[in-house]
């Protein structure tokens, strides 16, 4: 159900707030703007050395492409859509436009977060929104706690499973995201730790 009347347009109010804060990313999921500020430093580093990882892994290739920053449309509402920090898509993702700058979830096959303030909202709204696309891979790289969470197997707006991962352990992520990839948790906690 969404939070806002259906003669309501919540889309001129993210491209204003976007417009008037460049860098802030804004998003619609379930009726309700939710707005990230820029990120720190140590949340680029993440997002660079995971990057890396799925690089090295050769999903940057023929059939898959590793990038940042691709709006998916959520089935939640006419106007729903994520902007996850991080994606694993099929190389034809741009023959799957949906409109304003969206792509078809089915393109996606690894959605990744860096929590900042807002981690909430990665740990909960998020995850519920990804499932309802049927997202099959959402990492989460929860700052806050130090965890890596890995969430697959989406059904009726939840994932199935949904492990939860401690510095010390290496995580491979499932094979259905096109390559074999294993990540160090500590490896990946550190890089978004402070320096300062």
């Amino acid at each position: 159900m969404s939070g806002t009347p259906s003669w309501f347009s919540l889309t001129p109010i993210a491209d204003e707030i976007m417009e008037r804060h460049p860098g802030y990313r804004v998003e619609i999921i379930g009726g309700h703007l939710l707005v990230t500020p820029l990120p720190d430093a140590p949340h680029a580093r993440v997002l660079t050395d995971v990057m890396v990882l799925l690089m090295n892994g050769e999903l940057h290739r023929d059939e898959t492409l590793v990038a940042q920053k691709i709006a998916l449309r959520l089935p939640t509402g006419p106007e729903d859509h994520a902007v996850p920090d991080l994606v694993v898509v099929d190389a034809d993702i741009e023959d799957h436009h949906a409109g304003n700058n969206t792509y078809d979830p089915v393109c996606f096959r690894l959605v990744l977060e860096v929590t900042s303030g807002n981690w909430k909202d990665d740990l909960q709204t998020k995850a519920g929104a990804y499932a309802q696309a049927k997202v099959p891979v959402y990492v989460v790289v929860d700052r806050r706690h130090q965890r890596l969470h890995v969430l697959t197997e989406p059904a009726e707006g939840t994932y199935g499973t949904h492990r939860i991962h401690s510095p010390g352990e290496l995580v491979t992520l499932p094979d259905s995201i096109g390559a074999k990839v294993t990540l160090d948790v500590a490896a990946i906690i550190e890089a978004g730790r402070p320096r300062r």
